[in-house]
């Protein structure tokens, strides 16, 4: 069985030089013990998909279609898409690809529903506090929205 002390050693074999290796993380806001057999990255890849977040992709539309028939788009089957193009990247070019998939898989939970109308909506109805932009919503939901965990009650503050 790999460990994550073997993933991460193998990384320094196999990353190209500028890849982000695991074991050089920043570290994490809650401190937490190192899983013997995923690296931080992959545990951050794994909290988004089983994060409630995550799943309400479903329920966001990508685009309007017409949904007569069974081939809509959502924001989840867009989402695990654009994980699957980035994986495929991310190997081709050596890079790491626990921290690319955790990057592709949260790239939009931070969409409101209605596409891009919708944030663009919210966007103007919002121009008096700052805006509103689903790149810094995403980061609200896990920061400190999401409460996954009893010891992690979704409320980081720098």
């Amino acid at each position: 069985m790999l460990t994550r002390k073997e993933i991460e050693k193998q990384e320094y074999q196999i990353l190209a030089p500028y890849a982000t290796k695991s074991a050089r993380t920043r570290g994490r806001v809650h401190k937490e013990k190192e899983h013997a057999y995923r690296s931080a990255y992959q545990r951050d890849r794994d909290r988004i998909v089983y994060s409630t977040a995550f799943r309400r992709l479903e329920y966001k539309t990508q685009v309007f279609v017409n949904h007569e028939g069974d081939h809509y788009r959502t924001r989840l089957t867009h989402t695990l898409e654009v994980a699957q193009i980035a994986r495929t990247i991310a190997r081709a070019l050596r890079l790491n690809t626990g921290l690319v998939e955790a990057i592709a898989l949260a790239h939009d939970l931070g969409h409101t529903p209605f596409g891009h109308s919708g944030e663009d909506s919210l966007a103007e109805l919002m121009a008096a506090r700052g805006g509103f932009d689903h790149n810094s919503q995403g980061l609200r939901v896990v920061d400190i929205l999401e409460k996954i965990y009893p010891e992690f009650k979704g409320e980081f503050r720098p």
